[in-house]
């Protein structure tokens, strides 16, 4: 054999070998993928859709890969049968009440099983196990949903856009407050304003703490009139004597308003006299007349004291009243 020929055959045999290898190393690397080298068993769960769910796709628990799917069949008119291989190691994990619903391994990637759920209290899952199934999203409904949230915003965007241009041109109160100072000035005394009457109305519920302070206290008339009975009852008497006096100023009014109605009219004497210028004028002359002759009876007892028949008598009477001024004056003296 020469030495081309060697050189062939040395070449061809590495080729050969790095094909087998590769043949290898292919069947180890997909036999991982499809678990034939790991001991297995099978579980099933159904969907009314598997929505492009494949044989081969993989089965998820808590973001590990821990089966694949190996079958996919009609159960009935409203479910598909998926029949899932889950590793031994993994199973431990999963529970009898975990639940099975449909996801991708993207947003727009294979369809996957993703089991998820299980409590603590319930066994662990075992050969020909059926998982219930949960709804899952479908991709058209989220990309409906994100439609119907995008014209959300751009409404949203359109009406922000709109009320933007209202404060810039001034339009409503809030683009009047931005571009009117007039208006702008008014408010700014409203709120002048406003904090005046705040401070007023603490100042008073100030006050009113006070009040209350005191009213708490043991000091103070209105605490003890709000506390002692005595001075509550000393007040209620007070009270009602000046309600008797009152009542009596009353009573005495009327009757003065009553001698004063009389003493106006003519139907009595006082009135007459007071009212009628005619009596008046009568009782006045009487008055003249009675003066007059009062002053002739003077007149008369001096001409009397002058007559030599009266004269003793008078005398008599004269010494009586001296002699009684005298002895009055002994006793006072004694």
């Amino acid at each position: 054999m020469s030495k081309v020929e060697n050189k062939r055959a040395v070449i061809v045999g590495l080729f050969v070998f790095i094909g087998l290898a590769i043949l290898i190393a292919g069947i180890f690397i997909l036999g991982s993928q499809q678990k034939k080298f790991t001991k297995t068993f099978e579980i099933a769960t159904s969907f009314p859709d598997v929505a492009g769910l494949k044989v081969g796709s993989n089965v998820w628990f808590s973001g590990v890969k821990v089966g694949i799917i190996k079958n996919i069949h009609f159960k009935n008119l409203q479910d598909v049968e998926v029949v899932m291989t889950i590793e031994e190691k993994s199973a431990e994990y999963i529970r009898k009440d975990a639940i099975t619903k449909l996801g991708s391994d993207g947003l727009i990637g294979n369809k996957i099983i993703v089991i998820s759920g299980g409590s603590q209290n319930a066994p662990s899952i075992e050969a020909n196990d059926f998982l219930r199934s949960a709804k899952a999203a479908d991709m058209e409904a989220m990309m409906e949903t994100l439609q119907l949230n995008n014209q959300n915003l751009a409404k949203i965007t359109t009406d922000f856009v709109e009320i933007s241009r209202g404060l810039v041109e001034g339009r409503g109160v809030v683009g009047s407050l931005l571009t009117d100072t007039a208006m702008l000035s008014s408010l700014h005394m409203s709120l002048q304003s406003i904090s005046q009457v705040m401070a007023s109305t603490n100042k008073a519920t100030s006050n009113l703490v006070l009040l209350t302070e005191k009213l708490n206290s043991n000091k103070g008339l209105v605490h003890d009139l709000t506390t002692d009975t005595a001075v509550f009852a000393s007040l209620r008497a007070s009270a009602a004597q000046l309600q008797g006096v009152s009542q009596t100023a009353n009573a005495l009014m009327t009757n003065l308003n009553t001698a004063s109605s009389k003493l106006s009219s003519k139907d009595n004497a006082i009135g007459t006299l007071i009212n009628d210028p005619a009596v008046g004028n009568e009782l006045r002359e009487a008055v003249r007349n009675l003066n007059n002759s009062t002053a002739k009876l003077d007149q008369n007892m001096e001409a009397l004291q002058s007559n030599f028949l009266l004269r003793g008598f008078f005398k008599k009477k004269d010494k009586e009243a001296k002699k009684a001024a005298e002895l009055e004056l002994k006793d006072s003296v004694k």
